[in-house]
């Protein structure tokens, strides 16, 4: 892993990345979202990339969000951006401020439930496997219009836009597709401008090929690896 010395400037150069991908996509680069995915890193590094500016945090499991939670403090927002059981759910309502991975009813009825109960409204995406790889989650690209007109009457729910994972490539160019068909979903919906239904969020593109992702429409880029290096994992 980078040492933490490098955060700030790892977040710096991102930010020129992003900014430079915004502009050949004819977009501003204060339009896209940081979201540091803090996956298996400790509080303190976290803290480091929070001082850099960084102050969207997102993580995939639920256990290490909770673990972490109380020890960033404020003025930070969790985005849970892993897959998300639903006996999981009731742990995190209250701590996050988006679930990027909202992939079946199930999942959705139990969001409502448990916001219903904390008294809130949940924002949340909806999780779109574009690539049709098997061990990717979402729902397919065909079923995001009726998906949507069966969830838009909760009323403890907010759907804010749609995410996707895309496949790993070693030359982003090979996958630009994905982001460029998911990017047409998300316009054509917009457009249907159905009740409660708000397409503000793209989240699509990680540390390997987030200024594709940029040029082809992402306002959420999920970066890891590129702002606090490698992970080390046990």
């Amino acid at each position: 892993m980078n040492s933490g010395s490098n955060i700030a400037s790892n977040v710096e150069e991102v930010r020129k990345r992003i900014a430079a991908a915004a502009e050949r996509g004819g977009r501003k680069a204060e339009d896209v979202h940081i979201i540091a995915v803090t996956k298996t890193m400790g509080v303190d590094v976290i803290k480091e990339a929070v001082d850099a500016g960084v102050y969207d945090l997102g993580e995939n499991r639920v256990q290490e969000l909770m673990e972490k939670y109380d020890h960033i403090g404020g003025g930070c927002r969790w985005h849970l951006i892993g897959h998300l059981q639903t006996n999981k759910v009731k742990y995190i309502i209250d701590k996050v401020s988006l679930i990027h991975s909202v992939d079946s009813l199930e999942l959705v009825q139990e969001i409502q439930k448990r916001a219903e109960k904390a008294g809130k409204v949940m924002d949340i995406l909806i999780q779109v496997n574009v690539s049709g790889e098997e061990s990717k989650f979402g729902i397919s690209p065909e079923q995001v219009r009726d998906f949507l007109l069966g969830i838009n009457g909760y009323k403890n729910i907010r759907v804010r836009g749609l995410m996707t994972v895309a496949p790993f490539a070693e030359n982003p160019e090979e996958i630009r597709w994905v982001f460029r068909d998911l990017h047409k979903i998300f316009i054509d919906i917009k457009q249907e401008r159905i009740d409660n239904i708000y397409m503000d969020y793209l989240s699509m593109g990680m540390s390997n090929d987030f200024e594709v992702a940029v040029e082809e429409g992402a306002n959420m880029v999920r970066i890891g690896t590129a702002i606090f290096g490698r992970r080390n994992y046990t």
